[in-house]
């Protein structure tokens, strides 16, 4: 790294809360050191209240742009100049490219999701999937999956104060796409229990299950379950999620962390920093090296 940076290096950045668990400054400097790219990427604790200030430090610095996760990727919008159509669609963030000071929200969530099961040899589309949380991720999650082919989805979500983004998601899918979405409240255990029965995928796009949640499962019966489901937590540090051990209990056959969807969304914002393609089986390597946790 030190023989990488220099006065010309260009920073792009990270900016979420908790963050310091995150894989992306490994991820992307590899890739620019494997390409021989004069970038440097680091990761920022940023919450919803110094969230201006950060935003406004990428065209302060001359960064090229940054990562936005979570509780941001919503609340930075209106602090933007423009949105990609699917970032506008989604109503959520997770790219920011600055072009001399222009700064231009782009959406790749939904992509990597996507990306990282077919990876994986696993195709969701013309199936139903049971899908928890309505926030950033999970919106993105929803809407990439219904474009793509998804037939049938079960949005849940906690009757808070997410709960409006939540019946948004579930008429913008029903108005927008080919998908048949329902909305349930994450409160009802049985009516859960039921959706993902009837399911080809489950789902988790909350925080539940990594810090500080890190011992908590939405999913506590392994019951619950059935060998040929699919199980997907988008959440990856920890690296074997509670989520992931219930159904490994339950002897599930494909069972993910968001590793992959992490990957295959990097991949896609550091195409739109950089203008070039993420030596992605090299970053696999280091990225799913047993070794890395």
């Amino acid at each position: 790294m030190t023989e990488r940076i220099d006065g010309h290096t260009i920073l792009i950045g990270l900016m979420a809360y908790p963050i310091r668990h995150s894989m992306s400054p490994t991820m992307h400097n590899n890739a620019f050191a494997k390409l021989g790219l004069n970038y440097a990427y680091l990761a920022f604790e940023v919450t919803n209240e110094t969230l201006p200030a950060a935003i406004q430090s990428i065209r302060t610095l001359d960064m090229r742009g940054s990562n936005i996760s979570m509780p941001n990727k919503q609340k930075v919008i209106p602090l933007l100049d423009k949105l990609d159509p699917a970032a506008e669609m989604i109503g959520a963030v997770n790219t920011i490219v600055n072009d001399d000071g222009i700064l231009t929200g782009y959406t790749t969530d939904g992509i990597g999701f996507m990306k990282s099961l077919d990876d994986e040899g696993i195709n969701i589309r013309g199936h139903k999937m049971t899908l928890a949380g309505a926030g950033g991720a999970g919106t993105a999650i929803a809407v990439q999956a219904a474009l793509d082919g998804v037939t049938e989805m079960s949005i849940f979500n906690l009757h808070d104060d997410s709960w409006d983004n939540a019946k948004r998601n579930v008429e913008l899918l029903n108005e927008k796409t080919n998908c048949k979405a329902t909305l349930h409240e994450l409160e009802d255990r049985d009516d859960l229990k039921a959706e993902i029965a009837d399911s080809f995928i489950y789902t988790d796009a909350t925080g539940v299950g990594m810090k500080p949640l890190e011992n908590e499962t939405l999913v506590t019966d392994p019951s619950w379950f059935r060998e040929d489901l699919v199980v997907f937590d988008t959440v990856y540090a920890p690296r074997n999620t509670k989520l992931m051990q219930v159904a490994e209990q339950a002897g599930v056959k494909h069972v993910f962390n968001g590793l992959g969807m992490m990957l295959e969304q990097g991949a896609a914002a550091f195409k739109l920093w950089t203008g070039e393609d993420m030596p992605v089986d090299y970053i696999r390597q280091i990225l799913f090296d047993d070794d890395q946790q």
